[in-house]
């Protein structure tokens, strides 16, 4: 696991007494030395990490990131020290910490994990042989419910919790399913909602609008779909762009119509639902969706897409080999 924090190499301003000109020739010399300092924390994890997740609570000051391996287990780990260590330059070494809680009950490893946005540190997870667990925390611990939400047919393949619903969360599935949930019903009887044939293959990631009840969901037939709660009979929008499965969509977190996506064909493409021309754009003799504002390349495999919740704008995707921060003009 890492943790990265970025800080600006700080530039001195103070007057030298000499020429406008001389000193932005000096000004200029400075920018090109001033770069961005990395510092990282290392902390060692048993097997590829599937998923990360942080909690968005914090208690006792305490913060805890959820980890999905590809050993089956689930691990909570507390990240606070190694937090710490990057205020004073971060740390060279990998940390072998222990996780403050391990799951094992999964009979395979998985990918679908979320933390409630509403009820402090409360977590599901879902696995390959198509089981979600819920995590109820404790005193000093997690209660994982043995009994699971096992309406889905094969692997689950994501979860979100609803961002105002505190009972309720969506999943979808390689069984090209998505599936609404209402963890206060009986197990066998919490599945509330299933949009059957969301995809025409697996459905891949999903991810739930803070301030409009849309859904956003990609699959590995390279769709985007928005979907309107109030009515999933059928999709409120339909993005065919991606040449490879999508691996990553995310709402802009305060920009309700806006939306990133991600895809195995090495793009990251941002969209707006409030632009209504239905009528494409013709560019190179490719018809391109109006509601696509921006394309970023140059990376390859890139896992997921995450807005920054404070810079207006700011997005950060993982890849096989690295990791972007980019902002663009377009949001």
């Amino acid at each position: 696991l890492y943790l990265r924090r970025v800080r600006e190499a700080v530039v001195s301003t103070q007057s030298t007494g000499k020429s406008d000109e001389e000193e932005d020739d000096e000004e200029k010399e400075e920018d090109e030395k001033a770069k961005e300092v990395l510092q990282t924390a290392e902390i060692y994890h048993q097997g590829t990490v599937n998923r990360i997740r942080i909690c968005p609570h914090e208690s006792e000051s305490r913060t805890f990131v959820a980890s999905w391996s590809e050993k089956g287990k689930v691990h909570i780990w507390d990240i606070g020290p190694q937090l710490s260590s990057l205020e004073t330059g971060g740390s060279k070494d990998v940390q072998k910490v222990k996780p403050v809680y391990t799951f094992g009950g999964h009979v395979e490893e998985g990918y679908g994990m979320d933390w409630s946005p509403t009820r402090r540190g409360y977590l599901l997870t879902g696995d390959c042989t198509r089981h979600i667990h819920l995590w109820t925390p404790r005193e000093s611990d997690w209660l994982v419910s043995q009994q699971t939400f096992s309406s889905h047919q094969e692997s689950v393949e994501d979860i979100q919790w609803s961002p105002n619903e505190e009972h309720v969360f969506a999943s979808c599935s390689v069984d090209k399913s998505i599936r609404i949930w209402d963890d206060r019903a009986p197990h066998h009887k919490a599945c509330m909602i299933t949009v059957p044939d969301a995809h025409t293959s697996d459905v891949n990631v999903i991810n739930w609008n803070r301030t409009e009840p849309f859904l956003v969901s990609g699959g590995d037939d390279g769709v985007i779909k928005v979907w309107d709660l109030r009515k999933l009979d059928s999709h409120a929008a339909l993005f065919k762009h991606h040449n490879g499965p999508i691996t990553s969509v995310e709402w802009h977190p305060t920009d309700s119509s806006v939306f990133g996506a991600s895809g195995e064909d090495n793009q990251v493409s941002l969209w707006d639902l409030g632009v209504e021309s239905s009528e494409p754009l013709i560019i190179n003799d490719t018809e391109v969706p109006p509601q696509l504002l921006f394309i970023h390349q140059g990376q390859e495999e890139i896992k997921e897409l995450h807005w920054h919740p404070y810079i207006p704008g700011l997005l950060l995707t993982t890849s096989l080999h690295d990791f972007n921060v980019f902002k663009t003009i377009s949001v």
